[in-house]
Formats: C-alpha cells, structure tokens, sequence
C-alpha cells in the first residue's frame, strides 16, 4: 500500500486518534510514540485534512491578522505590505 492510499483509507475517526497521538505524543493506550511515528501520523493527518476539509479547517491553519485601529474598527492587513516593529519596553 503506497501514501496515498494509505491516507485514501483513513476514516474521520481514525484521523483524529492519529490527530490527538501526534498532540499528546502517545497512543490511546498510553504507549509512547517514537519521533518516526510521530512524523508520519502528522504527515497522515496534514494530507488528510487537505483531501477532505476546507482550507480554514485545516492543521496549521492561521486565519489572517487583522488590524485594529484606536476607534475599534477592524481591517485586512496585506501581508506583503511593510508592518511596524513593535518593540517590548
């Protein structure tokens, strides 16, 4: 069986168990995952989400910032657009 159809085969159930193994580091029977393992369930998982769910619902997805101004009101930001640094004080 090659990749694809591995993750051809995987069920919604089965993708969270290897959703929540790769989050916790261990099996639901409490045995620990080895960093191989870990790699592929992730792997598993990504290419999962990418067949069967839309972009927004996805692992690793990160929504657009948005901006705030001083009188509450909220914009897109163009991410190839020049940002200030804020510096800590």
């Amino acid at each position: 069986m090659d990749f694809q159809q591995l993750i051809d085969a995987i069920d919604p159930d089965t993708c969270e168990k290897l959703r929540l193994a790769v989050e916790t580091g261990k099996w639901a029977n409490g045995t620990l995952l080895t960093e191989e393992q870990r790699e592929h369930c992730l792997q598993a998982v990504i290419a999962y989400d990418q067949k069967h769910k839309p972009e927004e619902e996805r692992v690793g997805f990160i929504p657009a910032r948005q901006h705030t101004r001083c009188g509450g009101e909220s914009e897109e930001v163009d991410p190839e657009a020049p940002q200030p640094v804020k510096m800590p004080l």
